[in-house]
């Protein structure tokens, strides 16, 4: 009896976590899968078309549009967020107090929300002369920009706000890998006379590498659903410039009513997500092989 006490003691504890889970999470989504086979027609009745919504995903050209922006911004804000995470992770480590109080400034970005931050940014780049960002560039003879108002400069403005607000969630991750770093290994390169570039590329990087592989998973998962830094920044204009999945997934559903096709859009798009997840981590467990 009390074994059997043991064993769904832990389950107890988390039965309101998994029931929160199962109603918020698959439940929709398990919903969403199964509408993406309909085409929906509220208080008419859905039909059933197979795999009509599936096929539509291939031949629409501004899904294909918003896939390609959905991949650059993905490739380049990712890769940005962790280049800057690093960097200010190697600039900011240490348990000194003002070590500490310039982690906590530079992770405010971080804890903001992003409809918020992407307000911000939309006001500091406000397209005119007297935008806030136009301002200083006119003073040094530059601008004024467009910014989030132009097809041609729409997309970087964007990976830039993401850039800012996730470099910072990235520092935190590194900041905890370079604490786990074996001290004795840089005292070992210190004594054979190692520089701080050898130290930091034959025994930082290496060390990191399953903390690179976490951030590298996070930013992904992160990049290829990316709604509202868009949605709220430029709304994925102009003339589509911006538009990603998540975005035009939205609009086929709250614009054009189509929910089989947003479910669909939907349902691949978190398949895409499965695949690359497991390809990273597999590609991990094999370089540590």
């Amino acid at each position: 009896m009390t074994a059997r006490r043991i064993r769904i003691g832990p389950w107890l504890y988390l039965a309101p976590l998994l029931l929160f889970i199962g109603v918020f999470k698959v439940w929709p989504t398990v919903w969403g899968v199964y509408l993406s086979f309909f085409h929906v027609r509220p208080y008419l009745g859905n039909q059933y078309v197979g795999t009509a919504n599936y096929s539509k995903l291939f031949s629409d050209p501004d899904l294909r549009s918003a896939v390609v922006h959905t991949l650059l911004d993905a490739a380049f804000a990712v890769s940005g967020s962790i280049f800057a995470g690093f960097w200010l992770a190697v600039l900011l480590q240490g348990p000194a107090r003002h070590v500490r109080i310039l982690r906590t400034a530079v992770f405010l970005p971080t804890v903001i929300a992003m409809v918020a931050a992407a307000e911000l940014w939309t006001t500091l780049l406000y397209p005119s002369p007297y935008g806030s960002v136009n301002s200083l560039l006119g003073k040094v003879g530059l601008g004024p920009e467009p910014f989030f108002n132009s097809p041609h400069s729409a997309l970087a403005s964007v990976i830039l706000m993401q850039i800012w607000k996730n470099a910072p969630y990235d520092m935190v991750i590194f900041v905890a890998g370079l604490a786990s770093v074996d001290r004795e290994m840089y005292e070992a390169c210190q004594i054979d006379g190692a520089g701080w570039w050898q130290r930091l590329r034959f025994v930082t990087l290496p060390a990191l590498r399953p903390i690179t592989t976490i951030v590298l998973v996070l930013g992904i998962i992160r990049g290829l659903r990316v709604f509202t830094d868009i949605w709220v920044s430029t709304n994925g204009g102009p003339a589509g410039s911006s538009e990603s999945v998540v975005t035009f997934l939205y609009r086929q559903f709250s614009q054009n009513n189509d929910t089989g096709y947003a479910a669909a859009i939907g349902t691949a798009l978190l398949v895409v997500t499965m695949a690359l997840t497991c390809l990273m981590l597999l590609w991990r467990r094999r370089a540590e092989r």
